[in-house]
């Protein structure tokens, strides 16, 4: 991985010959956020090309950052675990993302849209803890993207798996989201409010699920960070 690295003895530019090849930094939040198979990483990093990805999982774990270990009972299926160094990384991945938070300009980063992420994410980070119990089905309209990538459906049950679908998994439909993939993401990074994005979102269905979504929503883990002052 190093081949045409840095040649310096300092440690920051050994660390860095490992980390910042292209897509490993990103690779690293999705597994630092508890992915673990390759299918759940892949989503995590839509636009990496999966031979990439499995290139990037491969020199991780020749850097003792990730170990591959099949799955007992699943033939061929591994799981893509961090080692105590990739451990270690954990406070090195949040300090990089609380600075972007903090100091890219939001506009900049609001060009970068990706539905996948957004509902992948928010299904990751999602707190069913003010839903009722049992199953709460969400769908969510972004009505401006084209027909394959308008509908996303979040499956919540209540003590068990938050699960994401891009078909109609069948369901009833307790609240319908429609909106923008601009609001929704502005949202989701912490920059705006539900409230705040007033009439740009439009909640039908049961009303008190609807007050609540603040929050069950989930928020990405960096939008705690306060943007700084334009």
């Amino acid at each position: 991985m190093a081949q045409h690295g840095y040649k310096q003895f300092c440690p920051l530019s050994m660390a860095a010959e490992v980390l910042c090849t292209r897509w490993t930094m990103v690779l690293m939040r999705e597994l630092v956020a508890g992915s673990t198979r390759f299918n759940d990483l892949r989503r995590g990093v839509p636009k990496m090309s999966p031979t990439l990805l499995s290139q990037r999982l491969k020199e991780l774990e020749l850097a003792g950052i990730v170990e591959r270990k099949e799955v007992p009972g699943e033939k061929g299926i591994f799981d893509y675990r961090l080692t105590e160094a990739g451990r270690d990384l954990r406070p090195v991945v949040e300090a990089m993302g609380f600075w972007g938070q903090k100091w890219v300009e939001s506009r900049l980063s609001l060009k970068n849209l990706d539905p996948s992420l957004l509902m992948w994410d928010m299904r990751r980070n999602l707190n069913p803890t003010p839903l009722p119990d049992g199953r709460t089905v969400i769908q969510f309209l972004y009505q401006e993207l084209p027909a394959s990538k308008r509908s996303w459906w979040l499956i919540v049950e209540k003590h068990g798996e938050v699960d994401l679908c891009w078909y109609d998994p069948g369901f009833e439909v307790d609240l319908y989201v429609s909106t923008d993939l601009h609001t929704m993401t502005a949202i989701w990074m912490g920059v705006l409010t539900v409230e705040k994005a007033g009439a740009k979102v439009v909640l039908t269905g049961d009303q008190a699920i609807g007050r609540k979504m603040q929050s069950w929503l989930g928020l990405s883990p960096f939008a705690v960070e306060p943007k700084r002052a334009a």
